[in-house]
């Protein structure tokens, strides 16, 4: 039997790793479904969800050259699609009547910039950089004993 991706098929666990479980197919190939594979939640110990010997439905995800099959247990699960969000009803007033809500800066202080182009925005952000680095040091420094001084 030809294993094929996208295919829904049975399998029985046949050995658990920290990293996931082996599963045998029909026809007598091995895939192993990976500890992210299993559930939608996460999964510390896949030991909690899977044991050897359980019977499992699971889905083809890729086939590898050399002959790894990846396969997926949650994926194996049919859930209807979620439902399309209604859309949102549009507000119809003009554009200038709304209040200004920032934009154009890097997020501090609340100042109100005109249009910044990207040279503009970098040597700001260069400039409170720098800033920011040597208060960072000058702090660091008198913490320490300054200038490299020892404690013996």
């Amino acid at each position: 039997m030809s294993i094929e991706v996208g295919s829904k098929l049975q399998g029985k666990v046949t050995g658990i790793t920290n990293f996931g479980a082996f599963v045998e197919l029909p026809g007598g190939s091995t895939g192993l479904v990976h500890i992210s594979e299993v559930a939608d939640n996460y999964v510390k110990d896949i030991n909690d969800h899977l044991k050897v010997g359980d019977m499992v439905e699971v889905k083809v995800i890729n086939v590898e050259k050399d002959g790894k099959i990846g396969l997926s247990i949650k994926k194996a699960i049919d859930r209807p699609d979620r439902p399309e969000r209604p859309d949102r009803p549009r507000q119809d007033r003009p554009r200038q009547d709304r209040p200004h809500r920032g934009g154009g800066g890097g997020g501090r202080g609340g100042e109100f910039r005109p249009k910044e182009n990207f040279e503009q925005k970098m040597s700001r952000f260069l400039k409170d950089s720098e800033d920011r680095l040597s208060s960072l040091k000058r702090n660091t420094e008198s913490k320490r004993g300054g200038r490299g001084a020892r404690r013996g």
